[in-house]
């Protein structure tokens, strides 16, 4: 930046070097500055003088001169192409002369509207654009109702049997909490009668939904260990109709061990589900982050496994193994069970390891792969601090209707294919 000193007179002058700006343009000993412009470039912008100092794009009132001293204005801009007008006018005092012709033309440093204008050029073709990341308002609106739904005219198709889901990836961090609350709350919504399951010690699909899962509270762990009747333990979700939750405590860290000696330990879970008096049309069982005797219930009280695939090559890693699993308890403890539904969580358009993920992730499940992709969205991360889905938190962003649009599709395929998609 230039800094504005005094001269040799003791009278307001220019500094002799400036140490920001092009040093072609300087100042003599004697304070006469000289400014070199580009040809075709918008010349440098001209300082303005303050209190004690330099500051650009404030306007000061001139200085008063005498007849004697004219008044020297700064030189108008170069015509050219690209050449902007210059507001204002930058007064010069008496002791710093202005040379009267303009030095031959070189590079100037600082080119706004060219730097300007390269940067635009040279954006990523992977970033998107706010209009395509962020709905328009109206649309965003419209998409809020109908997920809202608050007239209860939209309706989801209902099965002809209840659809027992189990959500199971043993990497965690995948989205399976995330997935199965908003995909429980989009099919409440719009008519379907939900219950979720949450088997997992952390209790976070009890957090989503703002259901207490605090230590003495009855839970899950009382049907598996205890064979508490699963409909005294489930709540009724506040604010979803036809919305049931069965939460976990921290007491379910220990059943683990605990199931290890009891009878039938595979399928405690599933009589209890079986012996709940009303009938749902979906079940989804959120499942802990590994592949021990919580899962195995999980798998042997579901019909359809439902898998979230974030798109990250970690992900993919350990897919097989679960796969494995999945078939083994297919063999031995649950012929019915299927693997449904792959959904792609956390996609990030920007990126290649995405596309390249989930071309992988079609080419190998083909039709079990959900058309609905959930990209990586802030809501949908802010939604459970607030003890709220997305659905509810914030119905018209790019997370909520993306989840919208998986609710729609699985309902849709459970009606075409006779409730197993």
């Amino acid at each position: 930046m230039h800094e504005y000193g005094r001269g040799p007179d003791g009278a307001p002058g220019w500094d002799p070097v400036s140490r920001e700006t092009d040093p072609h343009a300087r100042s003599d000993r004697s304070g006469s500055l000289s400014v070199s412009f580009d040809s075709g470039e918008q010349g440098v912008p001209q300082p303005r003088a303050g209190n004690g100092g330099q500051v650009y794009g404030t306007p000061v009132a001139e200085p008063d001169v005498s007849a004697s001293e004219p008044r020297r204005s700064a030189p108008a801009p170069r015509s050219g192409p690209s050449s902007a007008p210059v507001s204002g006018s930058a007064t010069v005092p008496s002791s710093a002369p202005v040379s009267a012709a303009p030095a031959a033309p070189t590079a100037v440093t600082e080119q706004p509207v060219a730097d300007g204008a390269a940067a635009a050029e040279h954006v990523s073709r992977e970033t998107p654009d706010r209009d395509e990341d962020d709905p328009p308002l109206a649309m965003e609106a419209l998409r809020a109702v109908q997920i809202l739904n608050p007239s209860g005219e939209i309706h989801m198709p209902r099965p002809d049997h209840p659809r027992v889901f189990c959500v199971a990836n043993q990497k965690g961090g995948v989205g399976k909490t995330t997935t199965t609350v908003n995909l429980a709350v989009a099919l409440a919504l719009h008519g379907n009668r939900v219950l979720v399951v949450d088997l997992d010690p952390q209790g976070n699909a009890s957090t989503g939904l703002n259901v207490p899962h605090h230590a003495g509270v009855p839970d899950v762990y009382d049907c598996l260990i205890d064979n508490v009747p699963i409909a005294e333990v489930a709540q009724a979700v506040e604010g979803i109709p036809n919305l049931f939750c069965v939460p976990a405590t921290i007491d379910l860290a220990g059943a683990e061990i605990e199931l290890v000696s009891v009878v039938a330990r595979e399928s405690r879970l599933q009589r209890a589900i079986a012996g709940h008096p009303q009938k749902f049309d979906y079940v989804f069982i959120d499942c802990p982050p590994s592949l021990g005797l919580l899962t195995v219930n999980a798998l042997c009280a579901a019909q359809e496994v439902l898998i979230p695939i974030q798109c990250e090559y970690y992900a993919l890693e350990g897919l097989n193994q679960l796969i494995n699993n999945i078939n083994l308890v297919r063999q031995h403890l649950n012929p019915t069970l299927d693997v449904s539904t792959i959904l792609l969580t956390m996609y990030d358009r920007r990126t290649r390891l995405a596309d390249a993920v989930e071309q992988d992730v079609r080419n190998h499940f083909g039709s079990k792969v959900l058309e609905a992709v959930i990209p990586r969205n802030v809501r949908v991360s802010e939604a459970p601090s607030y003890g709220q889905s997305v659905m509810t938190y914030d119905p018209g962003s790019r997370g909520a209707t993306s989840y919208f649009e998986a609710a729609l599709e699985i309902a849709m395929r459970g009606v075409n294919t006779g409730g197993t998609a």
